[in-house]
């Protein structure tokens, strides 16, 4: 009887553990799906451990000038996330320089700071936040590129 006992309890774990594994993945977006999704404030999103970023940079400067980036925190289902206490750095490559950017601080869930860099369609960023009480999450960004087309379907263009 207490083979049995345990093989049912270890079966029941077991079975539990494969379907919380299964939440956590079906949570966790791509790259791909959240490119073809309407950032809430003109941004790019992408997951940060458990949590959703959206960066904003501005999108019309030609030349390298002192520009404002914005980063905004919210959980999977797109409820804001508190940034008091929080603290971050975004870094921007792209027309062949680096820029780093202290983030502090901007409202409700967003953190805010400028540095020098020129809109190009090559940009790549890297976010990284610690919010209070947390460990960092970073997150990397091509937030002016052109997200890949849409097929006919309405889906991003993928391989089966």
């Amino acid at each position: 009887m207490k083979f049995r006992k345990i093989l049912t309890t270890t079966v029941a774990a077991t079975v539990a553990g494969l379907f919380a594994l299964a939440s956590i993945n079906a949570m966790a977006h791509t790259d791909e799906y959240l490119d073809t999704q309407q950032a809430p404030n003109g941004g790019q999103l992408r997951m940060a451990g458990v949590y959703h970023f959206e960066l904003v940079v501005a999108k019309d400067s030609k030349e390298a000038k002192n520009n404002p980036v914005i980063v905004f925190v919210t959980e999977h289902a797109g409820t804001k996330v508190s940034t008091a206490g929080a603290k971050g750095t975004v870094t921007i490559l792209g027309d062949k320089t680096k820029t780093t950017v202290n983030l502090t601080p901007d409202g409700d869930n967003r953190l805010k700071g400028s540095g020098t860099y020129a809109s190009t369609s090559d940009m790549k960023a890297v976010v990284s936040v610690t919010l209070a009480g947390k460990t960092a999450e970073q997150a990397r960004f091509t937030p002016l590129a052109m997200p890949k087309a849409m097929a006919q379907d309405g889906h991003a263009d993928h391989k089966h």
